[in-house]
């Protein structure tokens, strides 16, 4: 299993400066954020399986475009995975016909380009002997975080979370656990909007390390820009021990 990171910013601004979404190997995404328009048609069309972890738009803002722009080249339905009121959301906001065709229904309801499939808190997936997990998480709408197992290790993605002690209660279980990827969007000095937005900024960052059991490589993703170098100092003097690195455009994993 190879984890490409195609956008890990908080925002945009600046070539680069994508939002989130991970591409594991050539066909599924985790994410769907602006970071996506940065692949190739041909790249985009090898996309079988967007598994999304939440409805904000920086995280589903590329999911209308890429099943518009490469539905009639495949030659079955692009499958999108959320848990039941994510996918409420979606309908019911995104694919309405209003804000963006129902790509669910066209070209017909019996073979349409898009595909809605709910997944379980907890209950693994598997696509092609690919193991993916949704994981609790806690932000201001239905979100989940994922587990990517590929056997021999694993890689968590906390995706949008604020404190979340059912997180740390599923990490701790993961025995092969390689690399931790988890969002820190604010500064100190926007605690409090941190807590209101249900992020984490340096020092909330530091309580929920605290329940961390298991040795893993970690990742800052969701970095506000403008904050960047701040936050990422607040990071080191905060949990230096477990020397954090700034994710990567295009960094890459291998499980």
């Amino acid at each position: 299993m190879k984890i490409r990171i195609l956008g890990c910013s908080g925002g945009i601004g600046g070539r680069h400066l994508r939002t989130t979404s991970l591409l594991v190997d050539h066909d599924i995404l985790i994410d769907a954020g602006t970071g996506v328009g940065d692949l190739a048609i041909a790249e985009l069309a090898q996309i079988d399986h967007v598994f999304i972890t939440h409805s904000h738009l920086d995280h589903t803002a590329c999911l209308a475009f890429l099943v518009d722009t490469v539905g009639e080249m495949r030659n079955r339905p692009l499958t999108v995975h959320a848990t039941g009121a994510t996918l409420e959301i979606l309908r019911a906001h995104l694919f309405n016909w209003a804000t963006w065709p129902d790509f669910s229904e066209i070209p017909t309801a019996e073979k349409p380009f898009m595909r809605f499939s709910e997944i379980r808190l907890g209950e693994v997936v598997v696509v092609d002997g690919r193991r993916i997990t949704p994981l609790p998480a806690n932000h201001t709408v239905p979100a989940v975080g994922y587990h990517l197992d590929a056997g021999t290790s694993s890689l968590v993605f906390s995706g949008d979370t604020g404190p979340c002690p059912a997180l740390w209660h599923a990490v701790n279980r993961i025995e092969n656990l390689k690399y931790l990827i988890i969002e820190c969007a604010f500064s100190d000095r926007e605690r409090r909007l941190a807590e209101l937005s249900k992020h984490l900024c340096p020092t909330m960052l530091k309580e929920e390390l605290a329940q961390l059991q298991r040795d893993a490589e970690v990742f800052i993703t969701h970095l506000k820009p403008g904050q960047i170098e701040l936050t990422m100092q607040e990071i080191e003097d905060c949990v230096g021990e477990f020397r954090p690195r700034m994710l990567q455009n295009n960094q890459l994993f291998d499980l």
